[in-house]
């Protein structure tokens, strides 16, 4: 994936990559790639789509819930399995881990020490 685009007028500046429109201003595909490799994850086109729409969801509601972000999710790919394939995807939890891999701060509770991974 190619990293964040430069400006060929303005050198020093950056513009988000086409791909991912609602992106934090500090990230890029490559943190993300970054990010699933120190986690032992390949990135599929799936996960690009949680990505997309997590870094959507944040961009229409800077605090979204965590049970808002799972029902949404859940929704998006209901045809693919819903939440059940996307803890397949990301056993980190489709919020959580989605969050780290989409450059966005988890909501509160999408991360709980307390408990395992789900397979």
């Amino acid at each position: 994936m190619a990293e964040t685009m430069r400006d060929i007028m303005n050198p020093g500046a950056t513009t988000h990559d086409p791909r991912f429109p609602q992106a934090p201003a500090d990230w890029s595909p490559a943190d993300a790639e970054q990010q699933a490799s120190s986690e032992g994850l390949t990135l599929s086109d799936d996960i690009w789509e949680v990505v997309r729409a997590l870094q959507t969801f944040f961009a229409k509601d800077e605090q979204p819930n965590t049970r808002a972000l799972h029902d949404a999710l859940d929704e998006h790919f209901h045809d693919r399995g819903g939440l059940k394939h996307l803890y397949e995807l990301l056993p980190g939890g489709p919020v959580a881990q989605g969050c780290r891999l989409a450059g966005l701060k988890p909501p509160a509770g999408a991360v709980d020490a307390s408990f395992g991974s789900v397979k």
